[in-house]
């Protein structure tokens, strides 16, 4: 008879059988703790002479589950010791319970919940955003005070097709830093072709990191978002290696030349600010489709959203979006790297 296999950490979470826990050691001497329902951490031994701080979230969206099974394969990596720790690592699984229903959203899009205020008419959802931002808050606080390098890669899928499958979005830095080439350059070596440089705030998660804890952090798209069990098409081997790597203590070098992603810069958001607002594309409309110069690309009410600006793409582009939120993002090659 064979022994029962012991359930992964993704497989105790959907069960409602992760909870906050006391600290143990791994034989090999790390130390883990569940923080929260679908949040662990692991240190590794040695952890003052560390090279860095990571945190890997994903599930943010609960139909988006590639990365999903990609951070229970390195967590089940680590509980069983095969792959060393040599950085603090931070694992976040977002929307637990849209995870469990394979939905996007219960009942707030989680990833335009975070950076606000608590208020006392908050969802689950938004009362999830406020506990993970004080997990990293608390995880970071540490690297911090020890001047360590903080990395925080927030995992996705896209919800249609895209001309270019696997794109990170780099928030606008906080006031004083610039965007870091290097760190992009380094997302060559996880498979990453594209990096999106934001002008103006938002209300996701790796904003969040990246102006309340001075973490380099980047929102990361790994293709189209599948169910559990069917994302056998998604190559994520380039991203898993690469994140190995960072738990491992090893910082990779930035991609060749002919590897490192191309760089766009976000040029405008398309906002719906009403009921009337009409996106003049079929919201199913790959990302990064060019968008002629000049075109009718939206409209909401009396005012129009016309392309101004050469070379233009379209990304994200979802006019079924709540009143207030984006419809889209408009994207040019960047100037400093084109």
């Amino acid at each position: 008879m064979k022994p029962t296999a012991t359930p992964s950490f993704l497989e105790q979470t959907l069960s409602g059988k992760t909870a906050i826990g006391l600290p143990y050691k791994l034989p090999g001497g790390v130390n883990v703790q569940v923080m929260d329902e679908g949040v662990i951490r692991f240190e590794p031994r040695d952890s003052a002479h560390r090279k860095l701080d990571l945190v890997i979230s994903c599930g943010v969206h609960g139909n988006e589950t590639a990365p999903v099974e990609l951070a229970d394969a390195l967590i089940s990596e680590l509980m069983t010791g095969a792959l060393k720790v040599r950085a603090r690592v931070l694992f976040v699984f977002g929307n637990i319970e849209a995870l469990r229903r394979g939905v996007r959203f219960v009942e707030s899009d989680m990833n335009r919940l975070f950076c606000r205020l608590p208020e006392s008419h908050d969802g689950p959802e938004a009362r999830r955003a406020t506990m993970l931002e004080m997990q990293l808050m608390r995880f970071f606080a540490r690297a911090m005070q020890d001047g360590k390098p903080r990395l925080h890669y927030d995992l996705h899928t896209a919800i249609h097709g895209s001309l270019i499958e696997k794109f990170a979005i780099y928030p606008v830095p906080p006031e004083g830093k610039r965007f870091d080439r290097e760190q992009i350059a380094r997302l060559g070596r996880a498979g990453v072709s594209a990096v999106l440089l934001q002008s103006a705030r938002a209300p996701t998660f790796s904003y969040f990191s990246s102006q309340h804890c001075d973490a380099v952090s980047f929102t990361v798209e790994l293709g189209r978002a599948r169910p559990f069990g069917q994302n056998g098409e998604v190559d994520l081997s380039a991203m898993k290696a690469y994140l190995r790597h960072l738990i491992e203590g090893r910082i990779p070098a930035g991609a060749g030349r002919g590897d490192a992603p191309t760089v766009f810069r976000v040029s405008r958001e398309v906002m719906k600010r009403s009921d009337a607002f009409e996106l003049k594309i079929d919201g199913k409309t790959d990302n990064f489709t060019p968008l002629p110069q000049g075109m009718l690309l939206a409209a909401d009410g009396e005012s129009e959203c016309r392309v101004e600006e050469a070379d233009a793409r379209i990304v994200f582009p979802n006019p079924d979006v709540v009143v207030g939120q984006r419809a889209g993002l408009i994207v040019v090659p960047d100037s400093a790297t084109a």
